[in-house]
């Protein structure tokens, strides 16, 4: 078996790590687990890390399981959060939790007969039908609130850092996630419970518990928490997270995301996101070094996760479509282009809207350009442009200025692009 845990250690992802630990995972195949909080019905690049553990953790001979938090996802975790979250209904976490299964089978395997196949389990399994007089005397009992009070998670909420405080709901959470450490120990022989380094005080609750009630083996392991270079939140944009989904985050935009990262952050972020070997990555980081301009790492880097994540495809359309704004892409690659990327790729540039039957009668670019469009303020100015060679119509050079444009001209159904000089763009909407 691979050493996991100096995989870990030169791809920057370890953190903290119980004594004995190492030794364990040295002596025979181990089971571990990972929590993933199931409020969404997709993954964010901010579960990369955890996900890319249990990757790393097969993949060295070992058994992952996946577990997705139904019941403590209806309570909310208070590390690092400054609200309470929202509580989800039944129906909802299992509808997530089937998506959030599919995204992980990118990931891991579930489904070989190999003895470390992965697997998914939901916490809500084995709380839903257990009653509270049950878990304060069989869970309860046995952790102090001296010990609870003393986790930086409650610290941070109780000592005014948030002003919101916080709710005996929340402040149970740890004996929650301890009791699942507890259960899958006793019935999958799990010794280990990874997760990122806010997750340490739950992790050792957990722990405990299995050390007070029968004393089995059991270790704890976290990654970093990511953060960018310039210590800014990774995986954040202007509109929210980076998704793993494709319905809320394109490919294209994906794609763009890995691609635009600082130099720095591409050089760790290519170790802990990626499951590319020590020494090629050694030899990018090199070659990236002497051409930084050339921008290796993070082209690299964007390839391989957004194949990871979506497919081959879509990162051959992610590629061709960055084209279509930043190089010499064709008109023929811009009528493949989906309409979703289409806009991702537009989005912000100035857009206008005409009437679709205008098209269909046939208009004039002038009339088009310059009266049902502000994208030329005269005629005069837009028929000077087009005959010096500076307009394009969906990639194309416009070179009559009196040949009606039609709804032939339309991406998609319903759009033209308008390219005036080499960096303006403009789109025109139909409806």
């Amino acid at each position: 078996m691979a050493d996991f845990i100096e995989e870990l250690r030169w791809r920057g992802m370890l953190h903290d790590i119980m004594p004995g630990t190492e030794e364990q995972l040295a002596k025979e195949m181990t089971t571990a687990y990972l929590g993933i909080d199931p409020t969404a019905d997709s993954l964010h690049i901010g579960h990369l890390c955890g996900v890319m553990m249990l990757r790393h953790f097969q993949r060295c001979g070992h058994k992952p399981i996946a577990l997705v938090g139904g019941a403590t996802g209806m309570i909310g975790d208070p590390s690092g959060k400054s609200a309470e979250r929202n509580l989800l209904d039944e129906e909802t976490l299992r509808h997530n939790q089937d998506c959030i299964k599919k995204q992980l089978e990118k990931f891991l395997d579930f489904n070989s007969d190999a003895p470390n196949a992965a697997e998914l389990v939901n916490n809500y399994d084995w709380m839903k039908d257990m009653k509270f007089l049950d878990f304060a005397r069989n869970v309860g009992k046995l952790i102090t609130v001296n010990y609870m009070m003393a986790k930086d998670s409650v610290k941070k909420r109780l000592n005014g850092e948030y002003s919101a405080g916080m709710s005996f709901t929340e402040f149970t959470y740890q004996l929650l996630q301890g009791y699942d450490y507890m259960h899958l120990n006793a019935t999958k022989n799990c010794k280990l419970q990874m997760g990122g380094s806010d997750q340490w005080g739950n992790i050792t609750t957990g722990t405990e518990l299995i050390r007070r009630t029968t004393g089995a083996e059991a270790y704890a392991l976290t990654c970093p928490l990511i953060t960018k270079a310039d210590g800014g939140k990774f995986g954040k944009t202007e509109s929210g997270n980076v998704w793993l989904d494709k319905r809320y985050t394109s490919s294209y935009k994906f794609y763009q995301f890995w691609l635009n990262v600082s130099d720095a952050d591409a050089a760790r972020y290519i170790k802990i996101f990626t499951s590319i070997g020590r020494e090629e990555i050694e030899a990018l980081i090199a070659e990236h070094e002497q051409a930084p301009h050339l921008r290796t790492l993070q082209k690299r880097l964007a390839k391989e996760v957004t194949i990871m994540v979506h497919s081959e495809a879509d990162y051959n359309a992610a590629v061709e479509a960055s084209g279509i704004l930043f190089g010499n892409a064709t008109s023929e690659t811009l009528k493949k282009t989906d309409e979703d990327t289409l806009l991702a790729v537009f989005e912000g540039v100035p857009q206008f809207t005409v009437a679709r039957t205008e098209l269909e009668a046939g208009i004039r670019p002038l009339d088009l350009l310059a009266e049902k469009t502000q994208i030329f303020p005269s005629k005069g100015e837009a028929r000077k442009t087009i005959q010096a060679g500076g307009v394009s119509i969906n990639k194309e050079k416009l070179a009559d200025t009196e040949s009606p444009i039609t709804a032939n001209a339309l991406l998609n159904g319903k759009y033209i692009l308008v390219q005036k000089g080499k960096k303006n763009y403009f789109l025109i909407r139909t409806e």
